[in-house]
């Protein structure tokens, strides 16, 4: 049996797994908060690997590898600021989000929580989130799209078109039928299989080259700046990669896993195991496009962000390599289903039952949940019809955007008694706002990655803001509650 007919079996065996997964799902969802949050009912693992899986994306086996095949160790910094921000985030986030969302009238999406933390009845708080939501992950969704169109592309040999609709409808049917459910459990199974893949792909080639010896030798052989993690870097150039970890703290499918997790009790087990997935899997990912600088130094590969994809296909056999690249389709689907459902839940959440139909029943908010995810994945689908986007930087803008709009907010609403609503809307709009316009500045201190920038700007919005009015009472009162509540 050929390579291609092979991969394609394995991937029609994980599709209709997957598919399977979904209906399941489905007749578990019978309400919107079972569509967008699961009900509360997540055990540890399923959070940490569903928040590790969504969180890395199509960008871990594709767009990581890549930055480390084209430039070497100095994108080590990338890693090592995402490592520490995952760990700051579950360490002093999750739990105190987890809490607080249910005190705060069990909020279900991350603008929900806004809303009800500052007691928000001018709806303006909720409406902004979800914008910068939409906004912000329309883009993101773009980059899965075309990671996905890359790997169908690549494997198949399939027109970049064909491909990036092949991707898309398998991602919109399980996403459509069972909502949250759906998501964090093939995010669970997702998460496995990226894992192993990350772990033998490295392994394997590092062993063709004759060992960890042999291939840095080869590596030096080509560019020995290769191996310097401050080969080409500046101070900015450091802290802007280091940056990376700030995204942690504004990311909504990744605060849902934290809001959906059965008890906060169960944060610690579940920091253990997201962080053992985080640091095995980004390793291997670094491991991986490093060791492929000296596997193809006789024959470079044109597109950086594929050498995974081809290291998989000409190190394994047919079978194993299917395998493999179900493995990046797991990581692209992981992250794309989440974005669709949390924008779905902003659109139906945030804008119609806010106001269009207050009183809408449960039944027609999920069924509006389900055509807003179809409606939102087209818009991704037409964003990423240019075959020659990148996933690295289309996940970048979007990263930094959620980061800078949302991280200072939410990290500030959970430990800052005294912050206020406008405190809260003037951050959201000032780092919203600072990462797009950065976007458009190129040259000297303006080449920083714009989070950084944002997520300072979105601080000094928010305190600023909030020290010229005080929060009403009712909502200093429930912040007690919550921090009684977190120490019981």
């Amino acid at each position: 049996m050929n390579m291609s007919t092979a991969t394609l079996v394995t991937f029609a065996v994980y599709l209709v797994g997957m598919l399977i997964i979904g209906f399941a799902a489905y007749r578990l969802t019978d309400n919107l908060s079972d569509y967008v949050l699961g009900g509360r009912r997540l055990g540890p693992g399923v959070a940490a690997l569903s928040a590790g899986a969504s969180d890395m994306s199509g960008w871990l086996l594709l767009g990581l590898p890549g930055a480390f095949y084209l430039s070497g160790m100095n994108q080590a910094w990338i890693a090592v600021g995402l490592t520490i921000g995952a760990y700051l985030n579950w360490q002093f986030v999750a739990r105190r989000l987890r809490v607080y969302t249910e005190v705060a009238r069990d909020s279900i999406t991350v603008s929900d929580y806004l809303e009800n933390r500052f007691h928000d009845s001018s709806k303006v708080l909720r409406l902004m989130s979800a914008l910068v939501i939409l906004v912000f992950f329309t883009f993101y969704t773009s980059s899965g799209m075309v990671a996905g169109a890359t790997l169908f592309e690549k494997s198949f040999g399939m027109e970049y078109s064909v491909a990036l609709w092949v991707g898309a409808i398998v991602i919109i049917s399980y996403t459509f039928l069972g909502g949250f459910l759906a998501v964090c459990w093939t995010d669970f199974v997702q998460g496995i299989l990226m894992l192993l893949a990350l772990l033998m792909v490295p392994i394997a080639v590092v062993s063709a080259d004759g060992g960890w010896g042999n291939t840095v030798a080869k590596v030096a052989a080509i560019d020995p700046s290769r191996l310097d993690m401050f080969h080409d870097m500046t101070l900015f150039g450091i802290v802007s990669l280091m940056a990376w970890g700030l995204g942690y703290f504004g990311q909504p499918h990744i605060a849902v896993r934290f809001m959906g997790l059965r008890s906060s009790k169960d944060m610690p087990m579940a920091k253990l195991i997201g962080m053992t997935w985080m640091v095995l899997a980004i390793y291997g990912a670094m491991f991986t496009g490093f060791a492929g600088i000296a596997y193809f130094a006789d024959q470079p590969l044109a597109n950086p962000e594929t050498v995974f994809i081809t290291l998989s296909q000409l190190l394994f056999n047919p079978w194993v390599a299917g395998v493999l690249l179900a493995a990046i389709l797991s990581a692209i689907m992981s992250t794309i289903d989440s974005q669709l459902l949390v924008s779905s839940s902003a659109l139906t959440e945030d804008f119609y039952k806010a106001l269009i139909r207050p009183n809408a029943s449960q039944s027609e908010l999920v069924w509006i949940g389900r055509g807003t995810v179809i409606l939102i994945a087209l818009l991704a689908v037409f964003m990423a019809r240019d075959p020659n986007s990148t996933v690295l930087g289309l996940v970048s803008y979007a990263w930094g955007g959620f980061g800078a709009s949302f991280g200072p907010v939410i990290i500030l609403s959970l430990f800052w008694k005294r912050m206020t609503r406008n405190g809260a809307l003037a951050g959201m709009i000032v780092g919203a706002v600072t990462v797009i316009v950065w976007k458009q500045i190129e040259g000297g201190m303006f080449d920083m990655y714009e989070i950084l920038p944002g997520f300072i700007f979105c601080t000094l919005a928010v305190v600023g803001v909030s020290l010229l009015s005080e929060p009403p009472d009712v909502v200093q009162d429930e912040f007690d509650s919550f921090e009684k509540t977190l120490h019981d």
